[in-house]
């Protein structure tokens, strides 16, 4: 097999990260030809971990995933009990048995190669190095609608510096005859018709629905969420331009600040009238919803993305780390505060929605009829308009929203960051503050398109079921200066500028969808079943002196990929149409959302195909180079060389 003299390894063991006996030492695979940064302290670590894991989506999807399995009546006409308490069990085996184990083998495999998301692969299976490719592609689309929502949410913050909230009454520019405010009010009657304060300024104010007519006239650009957007970037380039060394600074604030205004929001949710209706209908449970096989692909998929595998975001943050860092901690703590905070912003919601109900004299299922984001951006501003210190409380609650989705941001920008740069070392070495300016400058044009306004209609219907860590709309404000919009009938203008919340929706359902969970799949199974792990076990003994148990090994190689086969098959045979507030898009629109979808898939196969044609050799000498660690397969023909000539 080696045709050519011994050489000496001039790098790490050869037997390193192999099956057979002992490894020589704890120095991990490809020491970097250049100094790489570490984390200055464990907890700038585990801090940024965290804030990465709980974002929004704790906030805002667990609870909400929990009001959509609730509501309905009963056979007498009554309210049915939400079935929550019966939702934690198929959550809390999912994230046992998937999100765990993989959130463990992430940080591990960081941990002991070093590298970020695109050139890893060359250490464990090369040909699917695809893999890191598709990666920051997806990291790519979720920065152009992710960080409008911060941008959203910044607006709403500087609109909170009000001795009365803009959403506190009917008496603005933007209300309607509908709108009715019945808090304070004993003779006001609640219609379908009726609409409040606070969902007028949502759609009319922010949304401006009424000012455009549909997909084909989106609107324009609105220049103050353009100024919001513009500092949330600045502040996302200055957090990350020096590496960790900045970043894990940042995060002592952006990840603890959220747990000091969820408790001051909960002991005052707590002491609202009503408070204990939201918590029954949180709590209370449905058995017979165990049964229903929606419960389980809901409870699959919050804990797949609210933990967050597949992001690359594991590898990126657990590559900065010392080589003997117990990982295997780290993923049980983190992963606990991840799921722990998701049930007490469940507390947190649902006693502001037992308020309302008992405000508005209806059932708690009937008080948010969109019960998509607008638990956010609807429900709590509008109970939190009429509590005492409202401005003190709604400046603290879009506060805690801003920070949960830096840390988010933060994490997301710097798994494209760490793969880029360790994928080409030699141009980008020393170039960080460039590259990630360029970067920077990327996404915030790529989130240009979501800033315009949108409308559907008349907004009565639901917001649809959905599978995403949040399902954001675009930002505006009313009679603000705008740049003119032409009709978005060319795919290309739709996607790249016009589209607005369209764009939002689109990318959300396709760019981080099924694509995400399919590279999550695709990982896990190169990872168990081609890199071995048996081979993958050594490394984590390698770093913790300890061999992973039985239950982790069965989770990797089976557990976790079929139910990640399972989420994603269950989403592929089961596809609502595509709608925003009750306007459906149109055939072509959705061919749109699959072309994005399959841009950063499709990196996959790409390099698959290009790997095996390029590599020489024939057919099964160019799998065999494929599939086995590129340093192993060097230092195996090093020591093929050397051991035969010794007779």
């Amino acid at each position: 097999m080696a045709e050519q003299p011994c050489p000496a390894p001039a790098t790490s063991p050869p037997q390193q990260g192999m099956a057979p006996g002992p490894l020589a030492g704890p120095t991990p695979l490809g020491l970097q030809t250049h100094p790489r940064d570490k984390w200055s302290k464990k907890m700038d670590f585990l801090l940024s971990v965290i804030g990465f894991a709980v974002d929004l989506g704790n906030v805002w999807r667990f609870p909400y995933i929990c009001y959509q399995n609730g509501g309905g009546k009963d056979t007498l006409g009554r309210s049915a009990p939400c079935p929550t308490g019966a939702f934690l069990i198929p959550y809390t085996l999912m994230a046992v048995f998937g999100g765990v184990p993989l959130f463990y083998m992430e940080l591990a495999l960081g941990q002991f190669h070093r590298m970020g998301a695109i050139p890893i692969w060359k250490r464990i299976c090369p040909i699917f190095k695809g893999i890191g490719f598709a990666i920051c592609i997806i990291g790519l689309y979720v920065s152009f609608y992710y960080n409008t929502i911060i941008a959203w949410a910044l607006y709403y913050f500087c609109s909170s510096f009000s001795g009365t909230l803009p959403w506190a009454s009917c008496d603005n520019p933007w209300n309607t005859p509908n709108c009715t405010n019945y808090f304070g009010r004993s003779n006001v009657t609640w219609t379908n018709f009726s609409r409040s304060p606070a969902e007028e300024f949502y759609t009319r104010k922010v949304l401006e629905i009424q000012k455009s007519g549909g997909l084909y006239d989106v609107g324009g650009i609105h220049w103050q969420l353009l100024l919001c957007l513009f500092l949330i970037f600045t502040i996302v380039y200055f957090s990350l331009w020096k590496g960790v060394k900045t970043s894990g600074k940042v995060v002592w604030v952006t990840a603890t600040l959220p747990y000091i205004v969820l408790l001051m929001l909960l002991v005052r949710g707590a002491t609202l009238p009503g408070a204990w209706r939201g918590v029954v209908f949180y709590l209370r449970p449905d058995w017979s919803k165990l049964l229903s096989t929606a419960v389980w692909v809901d409870a699959a998929a919050q804990i797949f993305f609210s933990l967050g595998p597949g992001f690359g975001v594991l590898l990126a943050l657990a590559s900065y780390n010392h080589f003997h860092n117990n990982c295997y901690r780290d993923a049980l703590v983190t992963s606990a505060v991840n799921c722990l905070t998701s049930f007490l912003s469940g507390f947190v919601i649902f006693t502001v929605l037992g308020y309302m109900a008992e405000m508005r004299d209806v059932e708690v299922e009937d008080v948010a009829r969109d019960k998509g984001p607008s638990l956010l951006f609807i429900t709590y501003p509008e109970a939190i308009a009429n509590m005492v210190g409202s401005t003190f409380f709604a400046i603290i609650f879009f506060l805690m929203m801003i920070t949960l989705g830096l840390d988010s941001t933060f994490g997301g920008l710097e798994a494209v960051i760490t793969a880029v740069m360790d994928e080409y070392p030699q141009v980008l070495a020393g170039r960080r503050e460039l590259f990630v300016l360029g970067l920077i400058t990327v996404c915030f044009l790529g989130s240009l398109s979501t800033l315009t306004y949108v409308s559907t209609g008349h907004y009565s219907a639901p917001m649809p079921t959905t599978h995403l860590l949040i399902s954001p709309t675009t930002a505006g404000a009313k009679n603000l200066p705008r740049i003119p919009a032409r009709s978005a009938a060319s795919l290309s203008s739709l996607v790249l500028f016009q589209g607005g919340a369209y764009v939002v929706k689109l990318l959300e359902e396709f760019g981080a969808g099924c694509s995400i969970l399919a590279v999550v799949l695709l990982e896990t199974i190169a990872v168990s079943w081609f890199y071995g792990i048996q081979r993958f076990s050594h490394d984590v003994k390698a770093m913790l002196g300890f061999t992973p148990g039985m239950f982790w090994k069965v989770c990797w190689v089976a557990i976790s990929p079929a139910l990640l086969a399972f989420i994603v098959i269950s989403s592929l045979l089961d596809q609502p149409p595509l709608t925003l507030f009750d306007y459906q898009y149109p055939e072509w629109s959705i061919l749109v959302g699959y072309l994005i979808g399959a841009s950063s898939f499709i990196c996959i196969p790409f390099y698959m195909v290009y790997k095996l044609v390029w590599t020489p050799g024939s057919f099964k000498q160019r799998l065999a180079v494929c599939i086995w660690p590129e340093k192993i397969t060097r230092d195996l023909q090093a020591e093929v060389a050397c051991a035969s000539p010794v007779l």
